[in-house]
């Protein structure tokens, strides 16, 4: 085993305090966030379980780990849900000032569509 493995070894959590693994390490039973949303699963509120921990950009690097056993579900939105998230989306394509619906969300900076920014780019 490596320096670099060795230093993050602690599966009875006496170091860090919850069991850690170096990358690619942590036995099956346990998935990050990411891993279990492409399952279709959530954490269900269930705490961080353990962890992996690595040498990265800027230090080292964390990801936490949740057990499979624990985990719930994924929630679907309502049809309702679904409608406002929908008119929400719209919102923002709209325009404020021509009220015209674009095809692209609309610049939080401008406040305004790209045709009503540069009016002369727009006539050309």
């Amino acid at each position: 085993m490596s320096r670099t493995r060795a230093a993050y070894w602690d599966p009875e959590g006496t170091r860090y305090g919850i069991p850690t693994w170096w990358w690619r390490g942590a036995p099956s039973g346990y998935a990050t966030r990411r891993q279990l949303r492409a399952a279709g699963l959530r954490p269900g509120g269930q705490p961080v379980a353990a962890q992996i921990l690595w040498r990265g950009v800027g230090g080292t690097r964390v990801a936490h780990l949740y057990r499979l056993d624990l985990a719930r579900p994924k929630r679907t939105a309502t049809p309702a849900q679904r409608v406002a998230i929908g008119k929400a989306l719209t919102a923002r394509r709209t325009c404020r000032v021509c009220g015209q619906v674009r095809p692209y969300y609309i610049p939080l900076s401008l406040g305004e569509c790209l045709d009503c920014t540069n009016p002369m780019e727009a006539a050309a």
